[in-house]
């Protein structure tokens, strides 16, 4: 509970998107950034603190954008769209950071490609509880959680996926914070990212 009280973002999403580009040493300064999945805001919060130029935000959602975030210039607001099918701008992005619930990364990345300049990156929150389901490990499931040796085995097997479709890795690092806490959950999934270039 302590980390969410001394969130500087407006979500805790951006917690875990500021350990990803720490832990990668990833600079997003003047960079033009799609948030997928955006929610309230944590990603994007996050890639505004550490200087990004401009940031679409696109959800599903509607009204779920913080209100701070919701007037900022350098934001493009993009409510009740589906990443996955939502038209990109005219002039592509530098980088896609990603956090769709429901929504595999096989899928999530197709989508990021059609965005994203030439050689572009991507972040991507990996959700082995989600993806469970295309490895056969569904069954392994408890209350929705994954064991740890479970959860570490579907997340090799998406970045050997990644690997497949001769998607460049960059870097995979374990998210200090679980998913899924505070939603009457006693406890919650381990998730990491993967830093991708297209």
């Amino acid at each position: 509970m302590t980390g969410e009280k001394v969130c500087p973002f407006v979500g805790r999403g951006g917690l875990k998107l500021a350990h990803a580009l720490d832990a990668f040493d990833l600079s997003v300064e003047a960079l033009t950034c799609a948030d997928f999945g955006c929610n309230v805001g944590g990603f994007t919060d996050c890639l505004l603190s550490r200087g990004a130029a401009h940031v679409y935000a696109v959800d599903t959602g509607y009204g779920t954008l913080s209100y701070r975030l919701r007037i900022d210039p350098r934001i493009t607001v993009m409510e009740r769209t589906n990443a996955l099918h939502a038209t990109p701008p005219e002039t592509p992005v530098d980088l896609v950071v990603i956090d769709m619930g429901w929504t595999t990364q096989d899928r999530c990345i197709e989508a990021a490609k059609r965005w994203l300049k030439p050689g572009g990156d991507v972040v991507t929150l990996i959700k082995p509880h989600y993806e469970a389901r295309r490895f056969d490990l569904e069954s392994r499931l408890t209350d929705g959680v994954l064991e740890p040796e479970d959860a570490q085995r579907v997340v090799d097997l998406v970045v050997q996926d990644f690997e497949m479709r001769t998607i460049e890795i960059k870097g995979v690092t374990k998210s200090p914070f679980e998913g899924g806490i505070g939603k009457r959950n006693k406890r919650g999934n381990a998730e990491w990212l993967a830093w991708i270039r297209i």
